[in-house]
């Protein structure tokens, strides 16, 4: 078991790829792992989570993505590739190869197609709501689509995503969600330009999925076909209580679940 350490400050960095230019938040020391967040979001809901790995002695880099935050870059005419290609050209700046990488949501599609493109860079995958193959069961609505703001945070998170919670969570979970609906929708345009065979299976990479049973957005089906098509390389672990943001909905079940796989896989590793 890795030492505890006291969490370390957050330093903020831009790092520019091509024709995007990202806000990374970078923390701590040792093996990287490299967090993305859902579509339009921000990393700050990541925050629970950072603490711990950065205590355990594992370094962070959180990416906003094109659109988010201080991020920029072009999104039109965009794959999931290209995306893909941000967050390899962040790790080779940083010259952190390999690292883990964890993906909430749309982010895990990302983590998959990096992993998938780049497997020189990846260590392993960790995906939180394995979604892409089996949609909801109804339809979730517009809310993002019909979203006037620019950038909605705190009790408007909290309105227009509670459907995409468990029944058994507090809305108010949301709070730390930043979310800009335009870029929302774009990135997940930038997923339905990519053929789903590109990233489904993430290379080789080991992979950890985490998986809310009560999640309508990415259903648990989704979780339960990777492991049956790929076998002993995916460890699955279904939270019950929890809906597409697990992490603020059962965050110790979710981050003792995150903090195992990496032990198993830097042991596995060394």
């Amino acid at each position: 078991m890795k030492q505890a350490h006291q969490p370390s400050a957050v330093q903020t960095r831009m790092i520019k790829v091509g024709d995007a230019n990202l806000e990374c938040s970078l923390r701590g020391t040792g093996e990287v792992v490299v967090l993305l967040a859902n579509a339009g979001c921000s990393t700050n809901y990541f925050e629970c989570l950072t603490d711990r790995l950065s205590a355990r002695g594992f370094s962070t880099v959180a990416i906003n993505m094109r659109g988010v935050g201080n991020s920029t870059g072009p999104l039109e005419g965009v794959s999931l590739h290209h995306l893909a290609a941000d967050v390899a050209g962040v790790i080779d700046e940083l010259d952190c190869a390999p690292a883990h990488v964890l993906g909430h949501a749309f982010g895990n599609r990302i983590a998959r197609c990096v992993a998938a493109d780049r497997p020189d860079l990846i260590r392993s995958v960790i995906l939180l709501a394995a979604g892409g193959l089996i949609g909801p069961p109804t339809r979730l609505g517009s809310a993002f689509r019909n979203a006037r703001d620019e950038k909605i945070s705190g009790p408007e998170c909290v309105a227009l995503g509670a459907r995409w919670l468990s029944s058994a969570s507090d809305p108010s979970v949301l709070e730390p969600v930043e979310c800009w609906p335009q870029v929302h929708i774009a990135h997940i345009e930038t997923s339905r330009g990519t053929r789903l065979e590109d990233w489904w299976t993430a290379g080789d990479a080991a992979m950890l999925i985490v998986q809310g049973l009560d999640d309508q957005a990415a259903p648990p089906r989704n979780g339960h076909e990777l492991r049956d098509s790929l076998g002993e390389r995916v460890m699955l672990v279904d939270v019950p209580q929890a809906g597409h943001f697990m992490l603020l909905e059962q965050p110790e079940a979710v981050i003792q679940a995150v903090l195992g796989f990496l032990a198993n896989t830097t042991r596995s590793s060394g």
